[in-house]
């Protein structure tokens, strides 16, 4: 059941004044955290109960002021998942429910082991997503939200880095089969968006744009900005490794760099944006060290983008994100909020509701504010650096894919 609703004054105002339609939908179902590899895999689903518990408590979803609806998860059947995943593969995980790995599928791995319920959690998220793309495709709220998706890495016929379906490339396809002409795809989790990448390398329909720490350094060891598409798709991949270290303000100037011109030269009629919030410094996993106000500024300019060239059309999902209680939570409520077009102050207090909720579920003390300050950005037109490591990355992915586009990479 949503959180009840908050009494004036008790918590922090993170929503604007009560709108009598919604701005923004959210997908879930109480059984999306049912996707658990178990209690020693870095994938806590704690993090999305904890997610939505936020995102409740600030009256995002409920009460007289809310701002975002809430949805159901789509149905899922084999059809829908063979528009992306070969259908041997399909039939491996369903029998990786029954108890039977695959390894050579990435089923039972390290990274990926199988549990009892492989299959339905992993087709649940990806029914979030679909439920996701078909609010923003056919409805007047044409923003949508799917925390538990963004499982980026899953390929056509394995499981990979967490992820068995891919319901980003799926919402996608569904999209496409929908009458999109062209959607834009924005990666901003620290790992390179190989999976998505993948399922659309030769589709020039779809641009596909990751913002990532360098395979040199990090999981899945791909996407280089020399990277940019198939044949007769030459372009549409387009990816920014960034050296580990990089820090917020570097990170958003390479966002801003890169995504908005190439999406307002594609045209798109449909966004969809991963925010995995494992590229904030504290992550466990990764070596990018990039603020929850970042990311959150990164989330407004696709949300300004999608105002912008894609009538407004914009699905967001979650991704990747290990400091459970800390990080993830705050920064998909943020993302929640800038979906409904509200605004968040990062100086203001979490809800002591929530901070309950964090106390008793783990056992930690939960962040006392939103944010964490700053956000702050040169942007790309006050000049290149060429002794700056990351402006380097940015012209190298800049030549690589601007001309493509009829986009000068100088300018």
């Amino acid at each position: 059941m949503p959180a009840p609703a908050l009494e004036p004054g008790t918590e922090p105002e993170i929503r604007s004044a009560p709108a009598s339609t919604p701005r923004s939908r959210f997908a879930w179902s109480e059984d999306l955290p049912r996707y658990d590899f178990g209690p020693a895999h870095p994938m806590a689903p704690v993090r999305l109960t904890l997610t939505k518990d936020l995102v409740d408590r600030l009256g995002l979803t409920d009460g007289p002021g809310a701002v975002v609806d809430v949805i159901d998860v789509a149905d899922v059947d084999d059809d829908l998942l063979a528009t992306v995943h070969d259908r041997e593969y399909i039939a491996a995980v369903r029998a990786a429910e029954s108890g039977v790995p695959d390894p050579a599928r990435g089923l039972g791995t390290t990274d990926t082991p199988i549990f009892g319920e492989i299959h339905s959690a992993s087709a649940r998220i990806v029914g979030a997503s679909v439920a996701a793309a078909r609010s923003v495709w056919t409805t007047p709220v044409t923003h949508a939200v799917s925390v538990a998706g963004g499982m980026h890495h899953a390929m056509p016929g394995a499981a990979a880095g967490f992820c068995v379906y891919n319901d980003l490339a799926i919402a996608i396809r569904w999209l496409l089969d929908a009458g999109a002409r062209r959607v834009a795809y924005v990666d901003l989790d620290a790992h390179h968006g190989d999976g998505v990448e993948r399922a659309f390398w030769d589709d020039p329909r779809v641009l596909t744009v990751s913002v990532h720490e360098s395979g040199r350094t990090l999981f899945p060891g791909t996407g280089y900005a020399t990277d940019t598409g198939g044949a007769g798709a030459e372009g549409t991949a387009v990816n920014i490794p960034l050296p580990a270290g990089t820090r917020g303000p570097a990170w958003l100037r390479a966002v801003e760099a890169v995504v908005p011109p190439l999406v307002r030269a594609f045209e798109p009629d449909v966004i969809v944006s991963q925010h995995g919030a494992d590229c904030h410094g504290s992550d466990p996993l990764t070596n990018l060290r990039i603020s929850l106000d970042h990311q959150r500024a990164a989330a407004e300019l696709v949300a300004g983008l999608a105002a912008e060239c894609a009538e407004d059309r914009w699905l967001a999902a979650g991704g990747g994100g290990y400091t459970v209680v800390e990080v993830v939570p705050r920064a998909w409520a943020a993302l929640t909020a800038v979906s409904a077009g509200v605004g968040v102050d990062p100086a203001a207090p979490t809800p002591a509701l929530w901070r309950e909720t964090v106390a008793r579920l783990c056992r930690v003390p939960a962040p006392e504010t939103l944010g964490e300050g700053g956000g702050e950005y040169v942007p790309w037109s006050r000049g290149f650096d060429p002794d700056d490591p990351v402006d380097r990355v940015v012209l190298a992915t800049r030549n690589a894919v601007f001309p493509a586009h009829g986009l000068d990479p100088m300018l």
